[in-house]
């Protein structure tokens, strides 16, 4: 029996990383006074640089909701000056533009109270592609329509691709380059956490829990590994990192997994990219394929439509087939580390869940101070993914068998 280890975002933040949608965001604002007239700030937001203390008024910003109360506040103030301030947009009296979102995408996801996660921005930019396709101009049809429809869509896709590379920039400027993923600072912690990618053995006291498979197959399985690794003296279990993140917060598990095993054992997959790469360009966008309106887009005859769709991405190399072939060659467990199991990736977590050799899902699910935790959000996510529901029940793994994923493993700054 392998390990197929999905590891997300929540991993990251596990260790105390900045990945967050809310970590870009509130960046992005806690910044803007020293970075608003880069270009690529000014592709977001305009702001005239004659009103910059505008930006501090009354207070430090540190997220949008500040930067709006500046806004307010400074209005009041000078109210004779201004127009009222209305869709996020400030001028003077004389019409002239103060502070004006040059992409709507990008005040969609910060205007949206219910975007929370990096999930939710793909999400989004999947309601808005389909939004497109409904949208009607005036009288137009035929090709008028197709047209003004055309240039509604590319100015999504360049504000979607503008939002894309300021969040790379963010993760290489914030993150890669002020972590150091490759030390940690307590290694005690840090061997909590791997026991979860260790590989399951007789040989090593890590042993399988028959409780978490559900068929009497499935036992019988184990047993016999655990006969065959008797006898042969070697560790049979494989465990594969699928690595969703943009970091290498992973890499050092995989380097750990495999110091006494060599790399028989284990292999990691950047599936989603890596920043500054050029074999494995950073996969954004969307992957739900099984939604009954996608084949309406699909017909649509416009490559453009299907520019950020994720399958199309994954063309860009091999890892895509490196995954498949690893949950095609033997059973597995899936373990699920700080992924939210989201409709943007629904069409991979499908091909893995419903898969004949996926024996059973385990959720290491984030508990919070207060004690409240997300295991059963992750559980309902997951229940997309599948067709089948009854295989479904048998393979995810109960909440008593299940635990929480270790949130205090720090690496060293640089």
């Amino acid at each position: 029996m392998n390990k197929l280890i999905l590891v997300g975002n929540g991993f990251d933040l596990a260790h105390g990383l900045p990945t967050s949608y809310k970590h870009f965001l509130n960046d992005f604002w806690k910044n803007i006074h020293l970075n608003y007239k880069k270009e690529e700030y000014q592709n977001l937001i305009y702001i005239d640089e004659n009103y910059f203390r505008i930006l501090n008024f009354s207070k430090e910003i540190e997220n949008f909701e500040d930067f709006e109360e500046n806004i307010r506040n400074y209005k009041s103030y000078y109210n004779d000056e201004f127009h009222n301030y209305l869709a996020h947009e400030l001028r003077l009296r004389n019409n002239s533009i103060v502070i004006q979102f040059k992409n709507d995408f990008f005040k969609l996801i910060n205007v949206k109270n219910s975007i929370e996660n990096w999930v939710d921005i793909e999400n989004e930019y999947y309601l808005q592609l389909k939004n497109i396709t409904k949208l009607k101009f005036g009288n137009s049809s035929g090709e008028e329509l197709v047209k003004a429809r055309k240039h509604t869509l590319l100015k999504l896709n360049q504000e979607f691709e503008e939002v894309k590379n300021l969040l790379i920039k963010y993760l290489r400027e914030k993150v890669l380059k002020k972590f150091n993923v490759e030390k940690v600072e307590n290694r005690e912690k840090f061997l909590k956490m791997y026991k979860i990618f260790k590989q399951n053995s007789s040989l090593n006291k890590n042993e399988w829990n028959i409780s978490e498979f559900s068929t009497l197959s499935d036992s019988d399985h184990i047993s016999k590994i655990y006969e065959e690794e008797k006898i042969n003296n070697r560790v049979h279990c494989y465990s594969y990192i699928a690595n969703f993140n943009y970091t290498d917060t992973a890499f050092l598990y995989f380097w750990e997994m495999n110091k006494s095993l060599a790399m028989e054992n284990g292999n990691i997959n950047s599936i989603h990219g890596e920043i500054d790469s050029k074999d494995f360009k950073p996969v954004f966008g969307f992957g739900d394929e099984m939604d009954e309106e996608y084949q309406l887009i699909e017909d649509l005859d416009d490559n453009e439509y299907l520019k950020f769709f994720k399958s199309f991405q994954y063309f860009q190399n091999n890892c895509y087939d490196n995954l498949l072939r690893e949950i095609d060659g033997e059973k597995f467990q899936v373990c699920v580390l700080g992924h939210s199991c989201g409709l943007s990736d629904r069409v991979l977590l499908n091909t893995i869940f419903e898969h004949e050799n996926c024996r059973s899902i385990k959720i290491y699910y984030h508990q919070k101070e207060d004690g409240s935790d997300n295991y059963l959000d992750v559980v309902k996510n997951i229940s997309r993914h599948f067709k089948d529901k009854p295989s479904m029940r048998r393979k995810i793994v109960s909440k008593k068998l299940s635990s929480p994923l270790p949130q205090n493993v720090r690496f060293q700054k640089k």
